[in-house]
């Protein structure tokens, strides 16, 4: 029998019931598939950050590093850390130390629920830079609390980075509907944006069967409003890609279906699977948490380690439950109560 052994991660807040929550779902799945997933928790948090002036410990990444793939549920808890703490001491030293370059974002409405659109008819893949660009975390602060105060903020965008997004981009594409929208602003970022536009007209000649159409940010956030269903697969920097997924969540009902996966397509490193909802401190304690995005993102999960057929079945349970219309508004099911119906379906 296959092992996979996976890191888990709940992280704060809402984290921990959707990571326990998705873990009961991914484990019948493997048991009626013939693998075994063997999880091992680490407390690593907010909480953990409190306790000893860490996220996570000074070699948490060497811990992670013999792990088939890790599920990390929620970080973040600003009333105790802050964000820009919690960020860059836990999920960025992941994404960036195991080349997790490609953040994987579907966005689809699942049977039952309602979105905010006219339309239902939208199928959307964002591709998200996930290493560099505005994400960098280069530049500094002089002057702190003086009238002089500067604040410096560098966006670092690599041939090598840029080129291997775009591909995989490329190839997202190449495999579903063959049409990729690249996200830039290079009428005002007159350097690295166009940058990305002249790497992707480079690249577009690689894949003549792949429709290329590039679009400003501002236009795109119109487009997935206005019309979602002509779009196919999306690929932009690190911070447009963020906020456009963010976009890309409401149009598909809410942050409660939003999944993702940090992926190392070179599978060199461990590929980590999270929901984008964030740890929700105000909700953490109501058990009314839609555990659907964590599941979502373990059958992304699943997908990733070969177990398609486990993979599928999960996606066909989150829509034979949405579809009898249980978790589909947000806060009307408790938690155990969405678990038990995918449990159920599966």
């Amino acid at each position: 029998m296959t092992i996979h052994r996976i890191a888990l991660i709940p992280g704060d807040g809402i984290g921990k019931d959707m990571v326990s929550a998705a873990w009961s779902v991914l484990q019948k799945a493997a048991g009626t598939h013939g693998f075994s997933l063997e999880g091992t928790n680490f407390p690593w948090s907010c909480a953990f950050y409190k306790e000893t002036g860490a996220m996570m410990p000074a070699d948490g990444i060497e811990t992670l590093r013999s792990f088939d793939a890790i599920l990390l549920g929620a970080v973040g808890w600003p009333a105790d850390v802050a964000d820009s703490i919690s960020l860059h001491g836990l999920l960025l030293p992941i994404r960036k130390s195991f080349v997790q370059y490609a953040n994987i974002r579907p966005h689809r409405l699942l049977a039952g629920v309602e979105g905010p659109l006219k339309t239902t008819a939208f199928d959307i893949l964002c591709i998200r830079e996930n290493t560099e660009g505005e994400y960098s975390g280069t530049g500094g602060r002089i002057h702190q609390g003086t009238a002089d105060e500067v604040a410096v903020e560098t966006s670092i965008f690599t041939r090598k980075g840029v080129e291997r997004i775009l591909r995989f981009a490329f190839e997202q594409a190449r495999a579903r509907r063959k049409k990729l929208a690249s996200v830039t602003k290079s009428n005002a970022q007159k350097y690295s944006m166009v940058f990305w536009d002249d790497v992707t007209k480079q690249l577009s000649a690689e894949y003549p069967d792949v429709e290329v159409t590039s679009y400003h940010i501002d236009a795109m956030a119109a487009r997935m409003v206005m019309a979602p269903e002509t779009l196919d697969v999306v690929v932009a920097s690190n911070l447009f890609g963020d906020i456009l997924t963010d976009l890309g969540a409401a149009i598909q009902g809410g942050l409660g279906f939003a999944a993702s996966a940090n992926i190392n397509p070179e599978r060199n490193a461990p590929s980590m699977f999270e929901p984008v909802h964030g740890s929700a401190p105000d909700i953490a304690h109501l058990g009314i948490a839609n555990p659907i995005a964590t599941v979502w993102s373990g059958a992304m999960m699943l997908d990733h380690l070969g177990e398609k057929g486990a993979a599928a079945a999960v996606m066909k349970a989150i829509e034979a439950v949405t579809a009898s219309g249980i978790g589909t508004v947000p806060g009307k099911d408790k938690t155990d109560a969405i678990t038990a119906a995918l449990l159920a379906a599966l």
